[in-house]
């Protein structure tokens, strides 16, 4: 593996001397996110294995080539998990660690279990001068000063190449269902907030085109419970596993417009512009034409924004989330041009460059992937 990092260095020291920036790529399940791809592609998936597994400290620690599914088929022979669930987003075996990490996406189960950055106990980051520093650890509290390990997470490969990741983990819970209801967007709301602040063992809901979706995971007895309280229809097992993968994996009909080819662009064929709007789960149904789905109990909205709205739809957008305390992300297809993710205010831009320049001071790692001038 040390022959891998001399790699890695020789590939940084190059782009420090030619000023030609590196773009860091496992994969490249996640290349249609974030702004435009530049540089010279650093491959990473070479730099794979699980390094340290122990289920009974419901640790593990992988390097960022290992791919997804390797790490999820042992916590499974363990019956554990990765509660957030990162989405793959490509062929079984392609989509890895580092870049699930990088990319910082969580699946339906973050409505309970929380975000990818929540599990991140640990990580081993490469600069841009080709050191190799160490941050966080193997358990929970291990953070003195600044969490960089955590501030990995979602970073888009900007600050460095994210060697290797402690990772906590939990048990398989012993019984999942989900439950069918046939509501309005504004009624799916009401109730997940109503549910939400009761003892009900809530892992996931989905709500679209007049359904309503919601998975109970825990004790048999507490599922048993919980069904008989909130009513519903029971949804098949086979059915309810195809339903929550098709989320996480964006297969889901919803999702269909996004990968159909609607206008031609200089690089292909392009689907409709995909959003994604972090609200309150509180906030009401945003007024938005076209098609939603809600997740996360409200606390995630995905908007397609009509192939008419196409010119204003991210002044429509963010002007809807920022008016209920939210933002918005354009996740997939769209004019970049108008910013992927919502602008900062030029503080928080000056912290963001400050960051920069302390791991990549030559700015050669994936530059302006998150914003334009970073």
């Amino acid at each position: 593996m040390e022959a891998i990092l001399d790699d890695f260095r020789a590939a940084i020291r190059a782009a420090n001397e030619t000023r030609m920036p590196l773009r860091l790529r496992g994969g490249g399940s996640k290349d249609f996110y974030g702004q435009a791809l530049t540089g010279n592609v650093l491959d990473t998936t070479a730099y794979r294995g699980i390094v340290d597994y122990d289920p009974a400290e419901l640790v593990i620690t992988a390097r960022c080539g290992t791919p997804l599914t390797e790490i999820e088929a042992a916590l499974a022979d363990c019956r554990q998990m990765l509660a957030f669930e990162p989405p793959h987003f490509c062929a079984p075996g392609l989509a890895t660690l580092g870049g699930a990490v990088a990319a910082g996406l969580s699946g339906p189960r973050r409505q309970s279990a929380g975000a990818l950055r929540d599990f991140v106990l640990g990580a081993q980051l490469m600069d841009g001068h080709g050191e190799v520093m160490s941050f966080g650890g193997q358990v929970m509290k291990n953070v003195a000063g600044y969490d960089v390990s955590r501030l990995l997470a979602g970073s888009l490969g900007t600050l460095g190449i994210v060697l290797e990741v402690s990772l906590k983990v939990m048990p398989v819970p012993f019984g999942d269902a989900t439950l069918r209801f046939e509501v309005s967007q504004e009624e799916a709301l009401d109730r997940l907030n109503t549910w939400g602040g009761q003892p009900l063992p809530l892992a996931a809901s989905a709500w679209h085109d007049g359904v309503l979706h919601v998975r109970l995971s825990g004790a048999t007895a507490a599922i048993r419970s919980a069904c008989e309280k909130l009513g519903g229809e029971r949804v098949h097992e086979a059915e309810a596993v195809a339903l929550w993968h098709s989320l996480r994996e964006q297969s889901h009909d919803f999702f269909a417009p996004a990968f159909a080819p609607q206008s031609a662009t200089p690089s292909g064929p392009m689907g409709a512009a995909l959003w994604r709007i972090a609200t309150p789960t509180t906030a009401p149904v945003l007024p938005l034409p076209g098609a939603q789905l809600v997740e996360w109990g409200g606390g995630q909205r995905w908007w397609l924004a009509p192939a008419e709205a196409d010119d204003s739809a991210a002044e429509a957008v963010r002007a809807a989330a920022r008016a209920v305390g939210g933002h918005a992300t354009l996740f997939r297809n769209g004019d970049k041009d108008v910013g992927v993710f919502t602008p900062l205010a030029s503080p928080l831009m000056a912290i963001h460059q400050r960051l920069k320049a302390t791991f990549d001071p030559a700015g050669i790692f994936n530059p302006q992937r998150m914003y334009p001038g970073l």
